[in-house]
């Protein structure tokens, strides 16, 4: 199948003409990759029409179709026939589907509690009453669902991708470069998506993580933090993930699940055991936390409990720290300095702290005279290159401080 469509256009050339069925006899899909966290059955249409309704804007769908009077008959409907061709369900519009089966059944608005959905004339009720569908396996049509939402504007949530990614590779044994290749993924955004569900799975399977316990008990499961988050090498190293192909099913070894666990909780917290997740955003926090899990000492701070930024820190050591603070120092007093000539007019306060700022400086110059003369006296022919480059750099910032 070609993906290639015009703008406009809502279904490849090579699918048949649209054919009208019975509105009643359509079933919403089980197996919809927005349904995450829930296994469902052809038989739990109620619930399924419920989570779409509560979770993914059915409602601006019924507010489209009665503000046009009409159907959209410009984008038909993609149904399978299963069990045996008795059941016909709907694998592509199931927001749509949805929406119709509110405006046409008040009985089930009433039984999901939808509550808001306006009564419809005969003119309406007769066109909705038949809907355009076209009948392909879901075999047929992974690529163009994937092509629609998994790489378009009419995107799933990245969970819901990498579910329906994971679905295609090993019901259809698709391999995952011809996948991003036919939906027209340059990125790697197919392979990262399969590769954080694969891990996810694991730590599900081994008890270590439930995405129900996270602490924030949101709509959305930031499903991004730990896909992304897998592309940080501390990160991948701290879970003994070995580099190569994204595809494997069981990504982290048997003897790293517990640090899995670990990182789950880093990640999204547990409301059962009261424990704030470390990531409240990717940047800076995923980027900090890599940076901990790349040291022993960094790893033993976020193992106790420690607060992200103080594992940071355990991992950076004290000369980092050192010389980041001179430099952010150096920095502000520049900035100071800019600001001296028209913002000083006989302020105590301003004369005070710059009085305060010499006084510390003067005693690190000294301080660092006294170290340096004891490194001379004790190994004078042993030094590095490297550490008298960094004494070298940590000298030129205390002098700097002094200017």
């Amino acid at each position: 199948m070609t993906m290639r469509k015009k703008k406009d256009q809502a279904v490849p050339n090579d699918f048949s003409e649209p054919k009208p069925v019975p509105t009643e006899q359509l079933y919403l899909d089980p197996k919809n990759p927005r349904l995450v966290d829930s296994e469902y059955s052809v038989a739990n249409q109620d619930e399924i029409l419920k989570r779409l309704w509560t979770e993914f804007n059915v409602s601006e769908i019924v507010d489209s179709i009665v503000a046009s009077k009409a159907s959209w008959k410009h984008e038909p409907l993609i149904v399978t026939k299963e069990q045996g061709k008795l059941i016909i369900i709907v694998v592509e519009g199931n927001r749509r589907l949805a929406a119709v089966q509110l405006l046409m059944f008040p009985d089930k608005s009433n039984r999901i509690g939808a509550l808001g959905i306006p009564s419809i004339d005969e003119e309406l009720r007769e066109d909705l009453s038949r809907l355009p569908v076209i009948e392909k396996s879901r075999r047929d049509v992974w690529d163009f669902i994937g092509f629609k939402h998994v790489n378009d504007p009419q995107e799933w949530d990245s969970i819901a991708k990498a579910q329906y990614i994971a679905r295609i590779r090993e019901d259809y044994e698709v391999p995952l470069s011809d996948i991003a290749k036919t939906i027209g993924d340059r990125n790697e955004t197919v392979k990262r998506l399969y590769h954080g569900l694969k891990v996810l799975q694991q730590a599900q399977q081994a008890s270590v993580f439930d995405p129900r316990d996270r602490y924030y008990q949101r709509k959305d499961f930031a499903y991004s933090h730990l896909w992304t988050g897998l592309g940080y090498e501390g990160i991948r190293r701290f879970l003994g993930i070995r580099e190569g192909p994204r595809d494997e099913k069981e990504p982290v070894p048997k003897k790293r699940i517990p640090a899995l666990g670990d990182l789950c909780r880093w990640l999204y917290g547990s409301r059962k055991e009261n424990i704030e997740p470390l990531i409240r955003s990717q940047n800076p926090h995923l980027r900090q936390l890599d940076e901990a899990l790349r040291s022993e000492r960094g790893v033993s701070a976020l193992q106790r409990g420690l607060t992200l930024q103080f594992a940071v820190n355990a991992a950076r050591g004290d000369t980092r720290l050192l010389l980041d603070a001179l430099v952010g120092a150096e920095q502000n007093l520049r900035e100071a300095k800019g600001y001296f000539s028209t913002g000083y007019d006989g302020q105590h306060e301003i004369a005070e702290t710059i009085s305060n700022i010499h006084v510390l400086a003067s005693s690190l110059q000294s301080e660092l005279q006294t170290l340096n003369c004891k490194h001379q006296s004790l190994s004078p022919n042993r030094r590095t290159t490297r550490r008298q480059g960094r004494r070298y750099s940590l000298t030129t910032r205390m002098k700097s401080l002094t200017i």
